[in-house]
C-alpha cells in the first residue's frame, strides 16, 4: 500500500518465538487510522459495519467487517470507542480509501469523519507485553480484553488498546507522529529483552492463530458465511450493505468454506497451491 515496512530485525523465527515466549514489539504505522467523531457517529457506524455496535460501551472495541453490496468482505477492522461520540477505526492498509469513501459516503451534520495519518501505531505483544507497556503508560493496568483508553504520552493525548493479530496478550498504542520515535524508544528501554519484530513474524504469529487476512484469506468475493466470520455478523440488527446478499446465501447455500489445513510433514504449502482430495481438485490454499 505504498509503505516501506520491515520484514524483520533478527529473523522471522526468533521474532515469532519472542512474542509467544517473551514479547515484541510491532511497527503497525501502515494501518489506517480514522476517527469518526459526532452525536451520530453510532448510528452511522451501526448501519454501514456488520457488527452490532450497542454491545461496545465507552472504552470498548469490536472486530468488525464492511461489506459490498454482494456479501464481499471490503475489510476486516476494528472498531474502538474512545469517548460517548468518538470511534477509531482502524483497517488494513490497503483499504483505507475504500473505507474512508464508505464512512463519507453519505453527509451527515451529526458525524465528522477525518483520516488521521498523522497517527503512529506502535504493537507490544506477548506474555510480558504488560510490564513493558505499563511502565511507559500506566492505564494498560486496568485494560481487560478488546478494551481502549485515553491516556497521555510525554504530554500528548494517546490511545491504548489492550488488542492485537498475534494470539497473545498484547496492546496496541496509537500516538501522534511527533512523538512515535520516543515513545519506541522509550518501550524498548522499559522492556529488557523486548524483541523488535518485522511483517513476517506477524503473518507466522496470524497464521499460526488462524487469524484471516485481507486479500489473502477474505476477499471482495468471498462472505463472511464463506470465510467462517458469521460472529462478527449480527444478521439481527438491523440493515447494513450486503446483509440481504447474506440472506440469500444462508437460504440456498454456502458454497465454499475457509478452513485451516494441517500438514502430515514438514512440507509447506505456499498460497494458490491446489487442494486435492481423491485426485480431484477441491480448492487451493489461501495463506501458507
Amino acid at each position: 500500500a505504498g509503505w516501506s515496512m520491515p520484514i524483520e530485525y533478527e529473523g522471522t523465527l526468533a521474532e515469532h518465538r519472542a512474542v509467544r515466549e517473551s514479547v515484541g514489539m510491532f511497527d503497525l504505522t501502515h494501518l489506517g487510522k480514522i476517527d469518526v467523531d459526532g452525536r451520530g457517529a453510532f448510528d452511522w457506524l451501526q448501519s454501514v459495519l456488520t457488527g452490532d455496535l450497542s454491545r461496545v460501551d465507552v472504552g470498548g472495541a469490536q472486530y468488525n467487517l464492511l461489506l459490498n453490496d454482494r456479501g464481499g468482505i471490503v475489510d476486516d477492522l476494528i472498531a474502538y470507542r474512545v469517548t460517548e461520540e468518538r470511534w477509531l477505526v482502524v483497517p488494513n492498509a490497503a483499504n483505507v480509501s475504500k473505507i474512508l469513501e464508505a464512512l463519507q459516503a453519505e453527509t451527515r451534520p451529526d458525524v465528522v469523519v477525518e483520516h488521521r495519518p498523522d497517527l503512529v501505531t506502535i504493537a507490544v505483544q506477548g506474555p510480558r507485553s504488560l510490564d513493558v507497556v505499563e511502565a511507559v503508560l500506566p492505564p494498560a493496568r486496568s485494560l481487560d480484553y478488546m478494551r481502549c483508553a485515553e491516556s497521555s504520552f510525554r504530554e500528548v493525548l494517546a490511545v491504548v488498546a489492550r488488542s492485537g493479530y498475534t494470539g497473545e496478550r498484547g496492546y496496541e498504542l496509537f500516538v501522534p507522529d511527533a512523538v512515535a520515535r520516543q515513545l519506541w524508544r522509550d518501550l524498548l528501554e522499559a522492556g529488557a529483552g523486548l524483541q523488535p519484530c518485522g511483517l513476517g513474524a506477524r503473518d507466522t504469529l496470524r497464521l499460526e492463530m488462524g487469524y484471516p487476512l485481507h486479500g489473502n484469506d477474505i476477499s471482495e468475493d468471498r462472505t463472511p458465511l464463506e470465510a467462517g466470520l458469521s460472529w462478527a455478523v449480527a444478521m439481527d440488527k438491523g440493515d447494513f450493505p450486503g446483509r440481504a446478499a447474506l440472506a440469500r446465501q444462508k437460504e440456498q447455500g454456502i458454497p465454499a468454506r475457509l478452513r485451516g489445513l494441517r500438514m502430515a510433514g514438514r512440507l509447506i504449502p505456499r498460497a494458490h497451491y491446489p487442494v486435492l482430495a481423491g485426485g480431484e481438485r477441491v480448492g487451493e490454499t489461501t495463506s501458507g
